[in-house]
């Protein structure tokens, strides 16, 4: 019973810590003005641990990370706009430091591919729907269709069965 108690526990904290977002940032590189700080993390949210690669800066733990959350409070302290320290970056690291890419000729592809898959998938799914509701129509059926010589056999074959005392 008290293995089940302890089990129970162990499953409980890890469902609450489960829970709770991890973030990285530390302690010496939250900034004093809670407004300046809350654009940090803001933006922090939107670029890419080039390190963890699916992860924001805001929670990665790693060492680049760390760099790119002092370098965005760095340019929030010199004053630049959200609009600002998210160019400087892209222009310093590329398009690929955005989690969320932005429309341009380069990301077309990207963006375009989801939604026309989509399209596609349902196009196939009408399609099919279409073919097994209507096999005539679709010409699935058309080779399956039985000669007259064919039907006659089969229709002796079947009056044959119903009247079990003529022999075949």
């Amino acid at each position: 019973m008290r293995r089940h108690g302890v089990a129970a526990a162990m499953l409980a904290a890890t469902l609450v810590l489960g829970a709770m977002p991890a973030r990285a940032v530390l302690p010496d590189e939250i900034m004093a003005d809670p407004a300046k700080e809350a654009r940090a993390r803001e933006l922090s949210k939107e670029l890419r641990c080039m390190v963890c690669q699916n992860q924001s800066i805001d929670d990665s733990e790693a060492p680049l990370a760390r760099d790119l959350r002092l370098l965005v409070r760095e340019r929030i302290s010199a004053g630049d706009s959200d609009r600002q320290v998210i160019d400087f970056l892209v222009a310093r690291y590329g398009e690929f430091v955005l989690l969320k890419p932005r429309l341009n000729e380069h990301t077309l592809v990207l963006w375009l591919t989801p939604p026309l898959a989509l399209l596609l998938g349902a196009f196939a799914l009408w399609r099919l729907g279409r073919r097994k509701a209507n096999p005539a129509a679709s010409g699935e059926d058309s080779g399956s269709r039985l000669s007259s010589d064919e039907q006659a056999r089969l229709d002796r074959l079947l009056g044959a069965e119903s009247a079990p005392d003529k022999p075949i």
